[in-house]
């Protein structure tokens, strides 16, 4: 019989922000919540009591009105949560900061910075004093091209405190791919950095920078951050470039605009729980990005949460996630400070200078929790790379993971390559929702291959076409109920059809993910890919991340990516891996892939082709898109390859002499 990879002791339950929680309900006369699974019980059938534990138990900042706190409404888009209230993320988020260090940061290894919280603060109330000097008003926004650097935090927070609304990506996107998010959005400033380094090497944006600021007509301040050196000339060139064309100049530098001045003290402007707060984007593979609006209350409330009673998260904690300003983990992370925690922050290559640089970051700086994506744990463990022979991480309590699904093996490895006793999540949600559906508890046992339990205040579920649950069985990912996270509405949506198009449409009365999903005997979850790029061959429903979990533990599949091809009036299934150093794709190969996927999922997971390939092309969060090279191999051009990393890669797949047979 199979057991857990891991169990808490008591002691360690007793520990968690679980148990406080439970006892702070126990306290106020709710004495049916007793553990965690009740806990959701509770949280799913009570939201108002729930989300009215939650506020007390933050404790969160502001007025919460003298109306319910959950109006249920007519359907999942009207319910309101917490309509009276007024508050501000960032004076929520500040108001808990930690009086140490709040972030500590390394660009690979050419830089090294702390800042305490109170620097934090003092950076926070000058940014937002410089933003009421330009004139900026509530629902105006700003927008940030940088590394994740302590600059985009406090840039989020000063933008969050004057009520004006926050979005950003990385400097590694393109031209096209910034002017794509930003040009529908209309940023009055936009905050830059001179460059970034990855893999050792320094990347100069300058070019790139005036090519953008040319094409956003709303600008009227660019902020360039110091990170490479080269501020100065980097403003020097915006506005050189701005003056040939008889334009006035509008580019300083972070350090004299924002830490030059006296302010010291944040102000704040107290909103309601659904004003806009970020705005996130889609991953644009199929077209242009939809600008997802999240809101004021319902960002910190899923948080709240997600650190405190999935992740954990505790005053003095050292959390770190290797992200992007890109990507939604990223405005997750943020949240951390508003526990009292450290955030540890990392830009640049994660293997850089070698496999081993994240775990002597995690050693030195003592770590509790470290999250990073499934395909990195990975790429990890293929490397041969064991930090659990080589570094001391007695601090280290969670690793959490995402972007894919963490299959069973990578569960093994985590447990026998870096720690014994540490909490395994893998956690599944989306930008979507700026959170999490299903995630972790860190009360309960890990099982492998499983994701432990359903989110707080959230009731996802596996459902059949009709929409009727599914018990056991894989389905699609709905949530039923309402709750906090879900977005404002898209951006430039006034009717709202998109939005609704988007998650509704499809199982009326439901949250449609599009995610394909399975419940589990011990109560978690197995997500099995995305439902779109779900294989149908022989009308058998067959997931992604089933054949992935047998294709890459082989030691000559570096990686892999598969897509049902349309053949002869049915779906077949077509394999492209790409080869560890000196592997050939022969007939022993072939035999022996085959084999794996027959044994280790079923004779209909076999691929009918496989197919070797140099590289697989993946968004800018990492993610690999079935989508894109299923588009590619029936005769389809992407429509939006800036919004992939590596969009070369997608000539790989272009008219492949092996899948015209």
């Amino acid at each position: 019989m199979e057991k857990p990879l891991w169990t808490p002791t008591p002691q360690q339950v007793g520990a968690t922000n679980v148990a406080s929680f439970v006892q702070h309900l126990s306290s106020r006369g709710i004495t049916q919540v007793s553990d965690f699974t009740s806990l959701h019980r509770f949280s799913v059938a009570q939201p108002d009591a729930f989300w009215q534990a939650v506020w007390t138990e933050g404790p969160v900042v502001g007025s919460r009105g003298e109306h319910a706190f959950v109006q249920p409404g007519d359907d999942l888009r009207t319910a309101q949560f917490f309509p009276g209230a007024e508050l501000n993320y960032a004076e929520n988020i500040l108001a808990h900061i930690t009086d140490g260090d709040a972030l500590v940061f390394r660009g690979e290894d050419k830089v090294q910075r702390r800042m305490t919280g109170s620097e934090v603060t003092v950076e926070v109330a000058r940014l937002g004093a410089l933003l009421d000097e330009l004139g900026l008003q509530v629902g105006d926004r700003v927008a940030a091209m940088l590394p994740n650097m302590p600059e985009g935090i406090i840039g989020a927070l000063a933008a969050s405190s004057r009520g004006v609304i926050w979005s950003s990506c990385s400097p590694d996107f393109g031209r096209a791919g910034v002017l794509d998010r930003f040009g529908q959005i209309e940023p009055k400033v936009l905050i830059v950095s001179d460059g970034y380094f990855y893999n050792g090497k320094t990347i100069d944006i300058a070019d790139k920078l005036i090519e953008i600021t040319d094409q956003l007509p709303s600008l009227e301040r660019v902020l360039v951050v110091n990170y490479t050196g080269m501020s100065e000339d980097y403003c020097a060139k915006i506005d050189a470039h701005r003056a040939s064309a008889g334009r006035k100049a509008m580019a300083g530098t972070w350090q004299a605009d924002v830490s030059g001045r006296a302010e010291t003290t944040p102000k704040f402007v107290r909103l309601s729980f659904d004003a806009p707060l970020y705005i996130l984007f889609s991953s644009g593979t199929t077209g242009i990005p939809k600008c997802i609006v999240h809101s004021n209350g319902g960002v910190l409330f899923k948080h709240l949460t997600e650190h405190k009673f999935h992740t954990d998260v505790r005053r003095g904690d050292r959390v770190f996630y290797f992200t992007t300003l890109g990507w939604m983990m990223w405005n997750w992370l943020v949240s951390g400070l508003g526990c009292g925690a450290t955030l540890m922050l990392y830009d640049g290559s994660p293997f850089y200078p070698d496999s081993r640089s994240l775990w002597a970051y995690a050693a030195d700086e003592r770590f509790t929790h470290f999250g990073t994506s499934a395909k990195y744990i990975d790429a990890l463990k293929k490397s041969g790379t064991e930090p659990k022979a080589e570094f001391d991480l007695p601090d280290l309590r969670a690793i959490m993971s995402t972007g894919s699904p963490l299959v069973a093996e990578a569960f093994d490895y985590v447990y026998s390559g870096i720690k014994t006793d540490v909490h395994l999540a893998s956690i599944s949600g989306g930008t979507d929702i700026v959170g999490c559906f299903v995630l972790g508890d860190p009360t309960s046992p890990v099982w492998r291959g499983e994701i432990q339990a359903p989110a707080l205040g959230l009731h996802p579920d596996v459902a059949a076409p009709d929409g009727a649950p599914v018990a056991l069985g894989k389905g699609e990912l709905v949530c039923r109920n309402a709750f906090p996270s879900m977005p404002v509405g898209f951006w430039n949506d006034p009717d709202g059809r998109r939005y609704q198009a988007a998650y509704f449409d499809r199982m009326p009365g439901l949250w449609h993910h599009g995610d394909f999903a399975e419940w589990t005997e011990n109560g978690g979850m197995i997500i099995h890919g995305r439902s779109d790029a779900t294989l149908n061959p022989g009308g058998v429903r067959i997931g992604t991340a089933e054949i992935y979990r047998q294709v890459e533990q082989l030691p000559e599949i570096t990686e892999s990516i598969v897509i049902g091809q349309d053949w002869e009036n049915d779906v077949r299934v077509v394999l492209f891996v790409v080869l560890a150093k000196g592997a050939a794709l022969d007939e022993h190969l072939e035999r022996k892939i085959r084999q794996q996927i027959r044994n280790g999922a079923s004779p209909r997971h076999v691929p009918a082709k496989i197919v070797a390939v140099e590289d697989i092309p993946r968004t800018k969060s990492g993610k690999i898109t079935e989508l894109a090279v299923r588009d590619i191999v029936h005769g389809r051009e992407v429509s939006n390859t800036e919004a992939l990393a590596n969009p070369e890669a997608l000539a790989f797949y272009r008219s492949r002499q092996e899948l015209m047979t």
